[in-house]
């Protein structure tokens, strides 16, 4: 059998990736399967009758429903067997994430923050002694953990923190005084990851603090929120709390650094977060539009609704497409990195950090797609949308708060385009051969040849491939004019990081549906195939605007109206698709099973 290539972050943007290379979610194991399956029941058990208790700030729900997820071993999947976890994949701690989220953004919250900032850090950054003491008790739900790092002046700057932690006299302990805000889990967590300032190091540093209050740790009022009502969520003061040396995570100074990678795991996560009440939601609409008549017919028949329920449904295919197919990539990285010699430890940590640039991507988008999603749901409602006897104001008000969490997304967007370019000077992403050839090409006479696009997705392909050229183009001469000055400017990093997202989404979703079809028949796969199609195209929209934006921002006169020519000459259809057929042939399949069905 030919051995697959992995490639490297950030390198789908300069090769091609085959089909077969890429994970689906039609390629969960057994095992997978099973785990998702036990996840589904315990939501449909445990989560969702109990949705008006939630929506009613019951705290204290939240906190019984994590313990019944600790007895079922939820909360340790990606927790080494060492540890008392279940020492599950990265695929699987990803689908548990995804399949468990959906019932309400409260509990979602609280276990997001619990399996991943407030355990992660110390299984990936924790002595042997502090992993032993600690891990088993959060893996088993016997103890829940929180993460501080926001305050009152430090949040997407998490480097500037105030806090600050002070050697005591004999040497044994650490003295932490300041304020942390926006913590979840604060009201019934055993355990705080917190950051602090040593004396005037340049980075913070991370400490283990157990949640005890007489040790000068006080809490706030829960705070009273937009959506996630019943996550508890306070503000968290330390008064000359007392932390023995031998609880500092990593080293002095390495505090900035497990933010940073705890968050890339974070970001995935969240994508995953977001997937299943997607699917929820598009079931939840198109299942209405089908019983409500106006008219004297199903609302489902009427064009504008349909329109709504393909690019549900489309966006939530696409989001799955690409989720799964990063956090395999990562899972690969990481049994490689554990071959080559690397502990657990070290491999997942390079292993997450290798797709930072994915993380950042799948965050942003899946984010806005489960936003979008819910906003289309109150739409089908109608009036009934807005009322809180309805799912959908309640999903609307939880998906919010995913596109400020975990980095916010325009932070998340820079990110993406910053660390990209980080790679490329690293020589790890080599952009400057393809950035050149782009150039080249817009300087060359143009091919007038018609190309045979007969097989399936051959012109996507070609198309996705042309995407590329596009953002190389702009980011090639962006990088070029400004250097390292190119971080001030921000609108052009975010309009080039939207034309980032686009292709890696696009790209992941046809390269789903082609290993599919080939797997089975593009008869079978007609409708995955139509949403393919639609996704794309409404990329290559989104590509052509903020390329031209871009473009116009930094060039004039004869490069600015090359580089236009060359935008227009990489985003045309040889054969554009029929966008009404696309929809309507979605819209019908989904309205026929009444369901999300892919």
């Amino acid at each position: 059998m030919e051995e697959k290539e992995l490639l490297r972050g950030g390198q789908f943007l300069v090769k091609e990736t085959k089909c077969e290379d890429v994970f689906t979610p039609e390629d969960f194991s057994e095992e997978q399967n099973m785990m998702k399956d036990a996840v589904m029941e315990f939501n449909d058990r445990e989560i969702i009758p109990n949705k008006p208790r939630f929506e009613a700030k019951d705290y204290a729900l939240t906190e019984e429903c994590m313990r019944k997820a600790g007895d079922l071993g939820f909360l340790g999947v990606a927790v080494p067997e060492a540890y008392g976890g279940l020492g599950m994949g990265f695929v699987s701690t990803v689908l548990t994430c995804d399949y468990i989220s959906s019932g309400t953004g409260s509990f979602s919250t609280a276990f997001g923050a619990h399996t991943g900032i407030g355990t992660m850090p110390i299984t990936l950054y924790g002595t042997e002694a502090q992993k032993q003491k600690y891990v088993p008790k959060l893996a088993s739900g016997e103890w829940f953990g929180a993460y501080c790092l926001t305050e009152p002046g430090a949040g997407s700057d998490a480097n500037s923190g105030k806090t600050t932690a002070e050697l005591t006299e004999d040497g044994k302990s650490y003295k932490i005084n300041g304020q942390k805000m926006w913590i979840s889990n604060a009201g019934f967590c055993s355990v705080f990851i917190v950051f602090a300032r040593l004396e005037d190091d340049k980075n913070i540093t991370g400490f283990i603090i157990e949640n005890d209050p007489s040790n000068g740790i006080t809490l706030g009022e829960e705070e009273h929120k937009l959506g996630i009502r019943a996550s508890s969520t306070r503000q968290v003061f330390f008064n000359d709390t007392i932390v023995p040396i031998e609880n500092m995570l990593a080293g002095r100074g390495e505090g900035f650094k497990i933010a940073m990678n705890a968050l890339n795991v974070g970001r995935i996560k969240l994508a995953a977060a977001c997937l299943d009440s997607q699917r929820r939601i598009t079931t939840l609409g198109v299942q209405y539009a089908n019983e409500r008549k106006q008219f004297k017919t199903p609302i489902s028949n009427f064009g504008a609704i349909k329109v709504k329920i393909a690019e549900m449904a489309t966006n939530t295919y696409a989001g799955e497409s690409a989720t799964y197919r990063a956090s395999k990539n990562i899972e690969d990285r990481i049994a490689l990195r554990e071959a080559a010699g690397n502990t657990h430890q070290e491999a997942e940590l390079k292993g997450v950090e290798e797709y930072a640039i994915e993380c950042s991507i799948l965050k942003v988008a899946v984010s806005e797609d489960v936003q979008n999603c819910a906003d289309e749901g109150i739409q089908i409602f109608g009036g009934m949308g807005f009322s809180e006897e309805t799912p959908m104001e309640a999903a609307w008000r939880d998906a919010r708060i995913a596109r400020i969490y975990e980095g916010t997304n325009e932070i998340n967007r820079m990110l993406s385009v910053g660390m990209l370019v980080k790679k490329a000077m690293k020589g790890h992403v080599d952009l400057l051969t393809p950035a050149t050839a782009v150039q080249n090409e817009l300087m060359g006479i143009p091919s007038f040849e018609t190309p045979d696009y007969s097989e399936l997705f051959s012109e996507e392909k070609a198309m996705i491939g042309r995407l590329k050229k596009v953002f190389l183009m702009v980011a090639g001469a962006a990088v070029q004019k400004f250097g390292p000055d190119l971080e001030e400017h921000q609108q052009l990093l975010i309009a080039a990081a939207d034309i980032l997202i686009e292709i890696y989404m696009a790209e992941s979703t046809i390269l789903r549906t082609e290993k599919n079809a080939k797997r089975t028949s593009e008869k079978e796969q007609a409708v995955q195939i139509a949403m393919s199609k639609l996704y794309l195209y409404n990329a290559v929209s989104i590509v052509e605007g903020k390329g031209k934006e871009s473009i116009i921002s930094f060039a004039e006169g004869d490069e600015q109206r090359m580089m236009l020519m060359g935008l227009k000459r990489f985003t045309k259809y040889t054969n554009y698709p029929d966008i009404v057929d696309l929809r309507n042939e979605i819209a019908e399949k989904v309205k026929a099973e009444n369901q999300y069905c892919f």
